[in-house]
């Protein structure tokens, strides 16, 4: 009998010329009672999720809604399938390898000189339409499915399948550490006739499923298109180690496959309690899906649809200034040293605006304005669309007493320029001092 430690755990992902990748979770929160589209309580400044019922505005009526009874899977399937969407993703890639070195001396048309070949790569997932404000519509799905897009499409239901419309998205914002991303759709590009058949999903709780209950699943299995499933609630809280991360999941026999990244797992009354995620990958191994809890993450989900969604860079002249160097600690070194990813802070530049927010050598910041960074790379791309004097949270995670604690932290950017001027007199003073000294420039 094998282990239980050596099954392997295939992330039920996005579909990639063939290849299973990335997969995670999604949440709720009790909010207002919403039967329409376009809820009053979501606006711009606050987009909610919607839930059937809230904890402190229970009326007799809504109390008593129909929460026992339940729907066919053919109804749920029904209620559902306007607020699931495919999402398209293309990435470009750039590897070393052989084949792009030889086809450069060779003449083949690929590769150059240091060995290396650019692939584009297109790959899909699901996402569920969770909200709205005024100017955008608002998705759900996992990182790894939005995770290095070049560009991204939205693809809507509609009753021909030939029709149906296909959007431009923009990351609105991730965790990459719960493998969750919101994607934003201009309102604007959307025609009436999608928007009239579109829906925003219902959300359920996730904390008071039971085992043995029967859920359904949907998603872009495979990339043919929305395809629905069905099976029962098979553990809760189950532990599985995933590439990046350890989540307690929802385990369920409903089929679970490539390109379901993102999709629902949803209960008999057709609403979400789960985000489709990953599945049990080894020999002899059957029915064994994994969903994220829907009630686990609301805030987090909440902050990113209510982030500024950020689609153009700021001039030169706006160029914003943080003032550290640092380092990345990858998902392998915080597996090996027990550390949080993100960025580990080597040095902070004195008189810097990093300083005068309180950072320190050793801290490790995990998020920059709600999204995850893990690099300095990550954080230079997202610098690009913040402007010097705008005050943005970062949280942060450092030792105290033997353990890591998180803070979040307000930190308002300088300008670029400011700095670089007083980098540059720096340097001057420095060249002029060794060539005093006879040293080399």
């Amino acid at each position: 009998m094998k282990n239980k430690n050596m099954i392997s755990f295939a992330l039920a992902g996005v579909l990639t010329a063939g290849t299973i990748a990335g997969l995670t979770g999604f949440t709720s929160k009790d909010t207002e009672v919403a039967t329409s589209f376009a809820a009053e309580s979501e606006t711009e400044a606050s987009a909610t999720l919607l839930t059937t019922v809230s904890d402190d505005s229970v009326t007799e009526e809504s109390s008593s809604d129909d929460s026992s009874s339940t729907l066919t899977v053919a109804e749920v399937a029904a209620k559902a399938l306007p607020s699931v969407v495919t999402i398209t993703n293309t990435s470009v890639t750039e590897l070393e390898d052989m084949y792009g070195y030889y086809g450069y001396y060779f003449g083949y048309g690929y590769g150059d000189e240091g060995g290396t070949t650019t692939y584009e790569s297109v790959s899909v997932g699901s996402g569920i339409i969770i909200g709205q404000n005024d100017t955008e519509l608002l998705i759900l799905t996992n990182y790894h499915v939005v995770e290095d897009a070049t560009d991204l499409s939205v693809g809507f239901i509609s009753d021909d399948e030939e029709d149906a419309e296909a959007v431009e998205a923009v990351i609105k914002g991730t965790d990459a550490s719960i493998d969750i991303a919101v994607v934003a759709v201009q309102l604007e590009d959307i025609s009436d006739e999608t928007m009239s058949e579109i829906a925003i999903a219902e959300i359920g709780n996730s904390d008071e499923l039971q085992l043995g209950e029967q859920v359904v699943a949907i998603g872009n299995a495979l990339g043919y298109g929305q395809s629905v499933t069905t099976g029962i609630v098979s553990a809760l809280n189950r532990t599985i180690e995933l590439d990046t991360y350890t989540a307690e999941m929802i385990q369920t026999d409903a089929a679970i496959n490539a390109g379901n990244s993102g999709g629902p797992l949803l209960d008999m009354n057709g609403r979400v309690v789960g985000i489709n995620s990953a599945k049990a990958a080894d020999t002899g191994v059957e029915g064994m899906g994994y969903a994220i809890p829907i009630s686990d993450v609301v805030s987090i989900i909440e902050d990113l649809m209510n982030k500024q969604t950020r689609t153009e860079t700021v001039s030169d002249e706006e160029s914003a200034y943080i003032g550290i160097t640092g380092q990345e600690v990858s998902s392998e070194m915080s597996s090996v040293y027990g550390i949080p990813e993100g960025i580990y802070i080597t040095e902070v530049a004195e008189d810097s605006p990093a300083a005068a927010a309180g950072l320190q050598a050793g801290y490790i910041i995990t998020k920059f304005d709600s999204t995850s960074v893990s690099s300095m790379t990550d954080l230079k791309n997202l610098l690009a669309y913040y402007a010097g004097g705008e005050t943005v949270s970062i949280v942060v995670s450092y030792q105290s007493n033997g353990e890591y604690v998180e803070e979040t932290i307000d930190l308002t950017l300088g300008l670029l320029s400011d700095y670089q001027d007083v980098s540059e007199e720096a340097e001057e003073a420095e060249r002029a001092e060794q060539g005093g000294r006879g040293g080399n420039n």
